[in-house]
């Protein structure tokens, strides 16, 4: 059944950071909208779970994202069993920890500088590689690329860069008639944010900080990403857009 502005069915779907979180929700939307799924995570188990809630039967890829022979290797999977990708989700993430920069050590800059950025060029670049015309690169950003706050710097520089990566690569890749758009998140009650919602000063400074007046929910985070997806985004690249319920205005 088609969706108007939103119809995935039938698309070829990547989506990285699938067994938890924003990934899991997304999964379980294009999922019911109709597409065909290559799910990525770290853990099998987790993203073994994923898949078996789901109605479709994705194409399971269980591997690090920061492995340049991986992404390969997931594009070559889905080639295999689906024919082709027409979307790729780069979602995978590490969360953001609040350390100053004294105390942040350089392994985790590097963690996070290394999944956040290096993994999304990866992926992109192996969508890139296996990409048709009409092609969508999706980049999952964050609002605290856009507007950076103390203690996140490793967290900020990394979805910075990805935010300035999507610039790069719709221009690039514009010829081929593939867009590239980042979605900025604001505060959700899952995932990363999860263990931020239960700090009840962090959590009424946001809430104090957003428009909406409330956080995020699954139900907000899909729409964006399927209409992106969709053939009625084709003249939407190289953008961020910001789903935050107005954090970012305060």
């Amino acid at each position: 059944m088609g969706m108007g502005h939103a119809d995935v069915s039938g698309r070829r779907v990547v989506i990285t950071g699938a067994g938890r979180g924003l990934g899991r929700v997304l999964a379980t939307a294009f999922d019911a909208a109709g597409a065909q799924l290559g799910l990525v995570a770290r853990s099998e188990h987790a993203l073994r779970e994923v898949a078996d809630s789901l109605h479709g039967d994705p194409l399971v890829c269980a591997g690090d994202v920061r492995d340049d022979e991986f992404n390969d290797t997931v594009a070559e999977r889905m080639v295999e069993r689906f024919g082709g990708v027409d979307v790729w989700i780069c979602n995978a993430g590490v969360s953001p920890e609040v350390s100053t920069v004294t105390q942040t050590k350089p392994a985790v800059w590097r963690d996070i500088i290394d999944v956040n950025l290096t993994g999304t060029f990866l992926g992109a670049r192996a969508a890139a590689s296996v990409m048709g015309e009409g092609g969508r690169i999706i980049v999952t950003g964050s609002v605290i690329g856009q507007r950076p706050r103390a203690g996140l710097s490793a967290y900020a520089a990394s979805k910075s860069g990805a935010h300035a990566l999507v610039q790069a690569l719709a221009q690039e890749l514009g010829p081929r008639a593939i867009t590239v758009n980042a979605v900025a998140l604001g505060w959700f009650d899952t995932g990363m944010g999860a263990h931020w919602h239960r700090d009840a000063e962090r959590e009424n400074d946001i809430v104090g900080h957003t428009a909406l007046g409330r956080w995020g929910t699954p139900a907000d985070l899909p729409g964006i990403y399927l209409f992106l997806a969709a053939e009625s985004s084709a003249y939407v690249t190289g953008t961020t857009i910001t789903v935050d319920g107005g954090y970012s205005l305060l």
